[in-house]
């Protein structure tokens, strides 16, 4: 009998935990090395004094083809916000619901005079059309900006401005709607299909999930080694990790962050302009009573966007603890402190009968890299699995797209890659 293929998998984020679990079951003698001190990658949670920080605003698509695939979503114990969002602007705040899954918030969505009649109609119409088209084919055909697109659709600039801006740069990191036009169908069809939540236990569960399925499949997981070096004479694949280990492997999966994946591979096609975003923790003295929904900023002073954190789920702080984050984005040059007093002043010029006495600043996450660029026809210049030379790999959402979905997806495709080719 020959023995298995030796396979190393280098990062421990979505995508190289879903690589590892597939390859393992394949078949494969699979180790994952994750440089850092627990798998996750970008998706992380930090847990202080009994709070939880998840590493920037993230939260799990359900509807996701890639998520209903690989994850138990029923062991993560999932914590939903409501559908829509709550529109903010100084002095006032009103709701944009989906009147088919929240029939009570129907009448408020109905005289929401932020957006026209016609467009809650046309949204109507665009979301029936998705629910007819499968996710594989909203990449296919012409792309153009979310802005364009939904212009040539006939929404207004006042739908465009007053929702689609400030909800769609919490999704993209982009208030502009410059980004790809297919992200925007994709991310509104798994919105319209499935709930946008976040595990009790935070977003960190995600990959620790994962990377205990890949363990149960046979692959064995490496904490705290990072790997420095991978090369290839055409046959085999070889690792040097820091601490100055040679090995090597009949295949080599590179699933690390796109700046690490292009310096260890040398594929200059793997996108490296970021989009960036700061996340603030607040810890205030009431919840916001905003229904589980959103908070979206219609001006462009302040945060982004507030997420009702405990009022979604009350495990990310101790006791009874109201906490709420809020996301900037890009990258502010202005202190932890500074961007906090501005999230301050945001939400007392939202909340104005409210008082703000027992705000806290909790905690401040950076978060340089948060996405990578995606205009229209991004996808074209984008690498695939098999773009490095001999066999070396790559699994990564920019082999696809910036999203949870895209990571999972690239890591299942680089494991079938693998198996084909070895």
């Amino acid at each position: 009998m020959s023995n298995p293929p030796q396979v190393a998998v280098v990062g421990g984020g979505l995508a190289g935990l879903v690589a590892a679990r597939h390859l393992a079951a394949a078949g494969g003698d699979v180790t994952c090395y994750e440089r850092a001190d627990r798998v996750g990658g970008r998706v992380r949670t930090e847990t202080r004094e009994g709070y939880r920080f998840d590493r920037g605003f993230q939260v799990l698509f359900t509807a996701y083809p890639a998520v209903q695939r690989e994850l138990d979503l029923a062991a993560l114990d999932l914590r939903r916000f409501s559908p829509g969002a709550t529109l903010a602007r100084p002095g006032q705040r009103s709701t944009l619901a989906d009147p088919l899954r929240s029939p009570k918030r129907f009448p408020a969505t109905l005289f929401n005079t932020e957006v026209t009649v016609g467009d809650k109609l046309r949204v109507l119409a665009l979301r029936s059309r998705l629910a007819r088209t499968e996710f594989d084919e909203l990449f296919s055909g012409p792309d153009r900006s979310i802005a364009e697109s939904l212009r040539d659709r006939g929404f207004s600039e006042r739908f465009l401005e007053n929702f689609v801006a400030p909800f769609y740069g919490g999704i993209t990191l982009d208030r502009s709607l410059s980004t790809s036009g297919h992200v925007f169908e994709y991310t509104f069809k798994a919105l319209s299909a499935g709930s946008i939540a976040v595990p009790a236990a935070g977003m960190g569960a995600i990959p620790e999930q994962l990377a205990e399925r890949a363990r149960e499949a046979g692959c064995e997981i490496e904490i705290g080694r990072e790997v420095t070096a991978v090369s290839s004479d055409g046959e085999g694949a070889r690792i040097t990790t820091a601490d100055g280990d040679d090995v090597g492997a009949d295949a080599v999966v590179v699933a690390t962050d796109p700046p690490t994946a292009r310096s260890l591979t040398g594929v200059r096609s793997i996108p490296t302009e970021a989009r960036s975003s700061v996340t603030q923790y607040y810890e205030l003295g009431a919840d916001l009573d905003t229904g589980r929904r959103l908070v979206v900023n219609l001006e462009a002073e302040g945060p982004n966007h507030v997420a009702p954190t405990t009022a979604v789920a009350p495990e990310y702080a101790p006791g009874e603890t109201t906490m709420v984050s809020a996301t900037f984005l890009g990258e502010p040059e202005a202190s932890d402190e500074e961007l906090a007093e501005r999230g301050r002043r945001a939400l007392e010029s939202w909340f104005p009968a409210r008082r703000f006495d027992g705000f806290d600043l909790r905690s401040t996450v950076r978060v340089p890299f948060a996405q990578f660029d995606q205009p229209p026809g991004f996808r074209e210049g984008l690498p695939g699995p098999r773009t490095p030379d001999g066999p070396v790999y790559l699994a990564g959402d920019y082999t696809r797209w910036s999203s949870i979905q895209g990571a999972m997806e690239s890591g299942r495709e680089a494991a079938r890659a693998v198996v084909a080719d070895r």
